[in-house]
């Protein structure tokens, strides 16, 4: 929103949140009716390509999203090494506004003005004349329209909304309050209607000239350089013609230089220019070589999680992934698309995020498979063999700690990353599961008054030293099943030991869960509080009971480029296991954390607060 919101600001179908789809009704409901009533040779070339044009427009700003996050993630072609956060993600939510907005224009143009049903596909000459008017009157006419609107008047009501983007994604360009969208496709429609009444219109140049201005708009607000300099070398003339996202990053940044729309010789003209253009262009071309401190290693959950990568779609990333939108069931062909190509043609993690705490930076890697397939004996030797060249290229690169995140450190598919540990001794990079941490969370969740504490979670690492520990206080843990018993009480000394007990008859209201199904808590007496010890949370089926997080913790606000959440974790909230890597890095720790080797949980824990991490839940 503006400093200060002017008329036309909010969008006419705003408060129609999602189902805001719905104004292009009238548009298929007539279509459909053409084509009941009078077959599908009613339909012109210009009214059949109202409604696809629009879903390409949208499947072309989607790509230039996932690129453009893709890039400066990992590209060392930044502009402005600073973070994009969760409230320039809810400002930029609308970016497909303009896009129906367009649409039902278009509309409204093909019923009032008859000689388009007769457009043929394609007339150079249109063409010829679109490229003329495009350059003359809507480059000169956009310029002096964009330097009024940084008048302090015209600013604070509208173009401040912009501008409130600092660092600019491909779909910054397209955020504007209504009243700016109205001029806009005003002076774009300037070379449309003036072939119209030319006579020389074409179907095919009236898409292509909207696509020209989405492609230039999404590549000028592109945080990373790609413009080539050869381009400008083959035909220096260039250089006038056409934008470099350096070039307009320069205009979110000092604002009052580079306003030219796509082509800067106006700037030139009437020397706007800012001067370190060149120079900026030129360094980020170059760019600078960064080896993250961090590298946090996850995989996708279900087959939803594609759209839920920070360089998926952006307003589902900026969610909680069990928070889905109502529309996500249409995206289920793509999903299984994306699955089959993950597993097909996956030969290694990618990078989806880049995060910075002070001087330390760190990045994501996805290994490209699901949950499914680490469940599956024969994928486990291929997923590992992901894994391993993740390690050995973090290794390379000089990194100094990778986390293991979700079922990458599990225990039947490599022994808690003690697999790669073994096979190289000599690895310079630290790997670290997180147990620690995960443990020192799970151990301060538990209410101070419980004096007993039911454990349904095996014998895993962290299980083994939460019941450790929770005996050593003098609590008493109970476990269901004798053989967990026995394990259990094998590694404790006898005045710990004393506190574990075997029975499935106690009345407990904490539990220490992990992968509980709905009949084991249907078992829980009412006001039970569940406490996960998985990376994975358990299906909420009691409305009487408190379901706990899984061990995580609120992130310092110090932390920058935050702005997709951990799978099914609140905003601003990081796994244990992601923490735990972060820690090992700030402290200069030396040592992994795989295998059976499992960090001091009390030495885990006061790192985190003291590095500015705060508890969920409070004992």
């Amino acid at each position: 929103m503006a400093i200060r919101p002017g008329p036309l600001t909010e969008w006419p179908w705003e408060r129609m949140g999602n189902f805001k789809y719905l104004v292009m009704a009238p548009v298929a409901v007539h279509g459909a009716h053409r084509v009941m009533t009078k077959g599908w040779g009613d339909i012109d070339v210009a009214y059949a390509l109202i409604l696809p044009s629009l879903l390409l427009r949208m499947i072309h700003n989607q790509i230039w999203i996932s690129v453009s996050r893709h890039q400066t993630a990992r590209s060392k072609h930044r502009i402005v090494d600073r973070g994009i956060e969760f409230d320039q993600v809810d400002r930029e939510r609308g970016w497909d506004d303009q896009i129906i907005f367009n649409g039902l224009l278009f509309y409204v143009g093909y019923l009032l003005l008859p000689s388009v049903r007769r457009f043929p596909l394609w007339r150079t000459d249109g063409a010829a004349a679109t490229a003329l008017l495009h350059a003359g009157p809507v480059e000169f006419l956009y310029y002096w329209f964009h330097r009024a609107l940084h008048h302090h008047f015209l600013y604070s009501r509208y173009h401040s909304h912009h501008h409130a983007s600092i660092v600019t994604e491909p779909i910054t360009s397209v955020i504007h309050p209504f009243g700016e969208h109205i001029v806009y496709f005003t002076l774009f429609a300037i070379p449309l209607l003036s072939t119209v009444y030319m006579g020389n219109g074409s179907a095919l140049v009236f898409v292509l000239y909207i696509v020209y201005i989405d492609f230039m708009n999404n590549m000028g607000h592109c945080n990373f350089e790609l413009v080539p300099k050869w381009v400008f070398k083959v035909f220096p003339p260039l250089k006038y013609l056409m934008y470099t996202p350096s070039f307009h990053s320069l205009h979110h940044t000092q604002f009052r230089t580079n306003y030219s729309l796509f082509m800067p010789f106006y700037d030139y003209i009437y020397s706007t220019m800012d001067k370190s253009s060149d120079e900026l262009y030129e360094s980020s071309l170059k760019g600078t070589e960064e080896t993250p401190d961090l590298v946090h290693l996850t995989h996708m959950t279900n087959l939803q999680s594609a759209y839920h990568l920070r360089i998926g779609f952006a307003s589902i990333a900026s969610k909680p992934s069990d928070n889905s939108e109502w529309y996500m069931w249409t995206l289920w062909p793509l999903a299984w698309l994306s699955m089959v190509v993950a597993w097909v043609y996956g030969s290694s993690a990618f990078v989806v995020e880049r995060i910075k705490l002070k001087k330390m930076t760190m990045q994501t890697w996805v290994v490209p498979r699901y949950n499914f397939q680490y469940g599956l004996a024969w994928d486990r030797e291929s997923i590992n063999d992901l894994i391993e060249k993740a390690i050995l290229d973090a290794d390379i690169r000089g990194v100094k700690v990778l986390s293991l995140g979700l079922l990458n450190q599990e225990k039947q598919l490599n022994g808690n990353g003690e697999l790669f540990r073994q096979k190289y001794p000599k690895l310079g990079v630290r790997i670290v599961d997180g147990s620690g941490l995960a443990t020192g969370v799970v151990l301060k969740s538990i209410p101070s008054d419980a004096n007993q504490v039911f454990l349904h979670t095996g014998t895993s690492k962290i299980a083994r030293a939460i019941a450790m520990t929770l005996c050593g206080r003098g609590i008493q843990v109970v476990v269901k099943q004798k053989k967990e018993y026995d394990m259990l009480k094998s590694q404790m000394p006898d005045n710990k030991a004393s506190y574990l007990k075997c029975s499935s008859n106690d009345i407990i209201k904490t539990w220490i869960v992990d992968n509980i199904d709905e009949k084991d808590q249907r078992m829980a007496p009412k006001g039970t509080v569940f406490i996960p010890i998985s990376q994975f949370p358990p299906k909420k089926v009691r409305k009487d009971c408190t379901y706990l997080s899984t061990p995580a913790m609120k992130i310092p606000e110090t932390m920058q480029n935050i702005h997709s959440c951990e799978n099914w974790l609140p905003r601003r909230v990081m796994s244990a296991w992601h923490i735990a890597g972060i820690l090992h890095v700030l402290e200069g720790w030396i040592s992994h954390e795989c295998g059976d080797d499992i960090m001091d949980v009390e030495k885990a824990w006061s790192a985190a607060i003291r590095h500015g991490f705060v508890p969920l839940t409070k004992a």
